[in-house]
């Protein structure tokens, strides 16, 4: 597991965002505005932003991209994750992953449970790693990538986080 000593200094990490929607432009973008804003805020780098449609080969070109690009440690995706038939996020990136954090979604619904009930149902969130970079797929409602990045995502990718976070597994992420 990602053991923290607690004596580690703040590590930022190189991440990207992608939104996926058939609608969002740039102005009207509230989610990806939201998670570049707040992962500037914790003090990450940011990688990137790019708004792809609801199309799973259009979203897996620019994951792909992503994932093959060293400079690129962490990928955040909003929107796509409901049960519409065009919400395609996970089919897109799950064939992308070589190993998936079968917690997340578990732990994301549970606390959205606390914020919006059953209808957590409807998120298909998903989370795995590809190629030594780590993948979030979240919903595309600002208040739900509120809750990803605030209660799962900003402690976790925050190498002084104790016991364990994602961050202190970013060197060994490509062992064999």
């Amino acid at each position: 597991m990602g053991h923290s000593t607690g004596n580690e200094e703040f590590l930022p990490l190189n991440i990207a965002v992608l939104t996926v929607s058939d609608s969002r432009t740039e102005e009207t973008d509230k989610s990806g505005a939201y998670l570049r804003d707040a992962l500037i805020g914790a003090g990450h780098n940011f990688a990137g932003k790019k708004i792809v449609a609801d199309d799973i080969y259009q979203m897996r070109a620019v994951f792909s991209n992503w994932i093959a690009d060293p400079g690129v440690q962490v990928i955040i995706s909003t929107g796509g994750t409901g049960v519409t038939g065009r919400d395609s996020t996970p089919e897109a990136v799950a064939p992308l992953l070589d190993k998936q954090v079968e917690g997340f979604g578990e732990l994301y619904r549970s606390m959205s449970f606390e914020e919006i009930g059953a209808s957590t149902l409807q998120s298909r969130t998903l989370a795995g790693l590809a190629n030594g970079t780590f993948i979030f797929c979240v919903p595309g409602s600002s208040g739900a990538c509120r809750t990803a990045w605030t209660k799962i995502l900003l402690p976790q990718l925050d190498i002084r986080t104790r016991p364990c976070n994602f961050a202190v597994l970013v060197p060994r992420l490509l062992e064999k």
